[in-house]
């Protein structure tokens, strides 16, 4: 996949994102900083209102896609950065935000939430992320 690709699936995977979460919650997704703890709301969200369909692994695997794409955009929009396909797993190939030296795994940390612990925050995740990006 090349890099204008894999650009033009994340931001149409953030468009879903977006569109998913107006039309399933009434929630709207602007794109902005403050937006993003909202992400921490519709995860759960889902789990509560599809349980069983959400724990599939389709279900989770476009859920964290497609709300870690709008996570990451909305990162790249105040910090810059590009994505990164990262198949060195050729069984579980990865997408990744990249800025500078550093790789952010935004589709991960929305795993880890829906998944592994209902704690895990994404906004704080994205936080500690743009406090070391963010434009001076």
């Amino acid at each position: 996949m090349n890099n204008l690709e894999l650009l033009q699936l994340m931001t149409d995977s953030a468009k879903d994102a977006v569109n998913t979460s107006k039309q399933e919650f009434d929630v709207e997704l602007d794109y902005s900083e403050q937006s993003v703890s909202k992400v921490d709301d519709l995860l759960l969200s889902f789990l509560d209102r599809f349980q069983a369909q959400v724990l599939e692994d389709k279900a989770i695997f476009t859920l964290c896609n497609m709300y870690g794409a709008y996570v990451g955009e909305t990162f790249r929009g105040i910090a810059g950065g590009n994505w990164l396909f990262d198949e060195t797993n050729p069984q579980a190939p990865s997408i990744f935000l990249a800025i500078g030296e550093q790789t952010y795994a935004f589709a991960g940390i929305c795993y880890e939430r829906l998944v592994n612990n209902s704690e895990t925050s994404v906004k704080d995740y994205f936080d500690q992320a743009l406090k070391a990006h963010r434009p001076q």
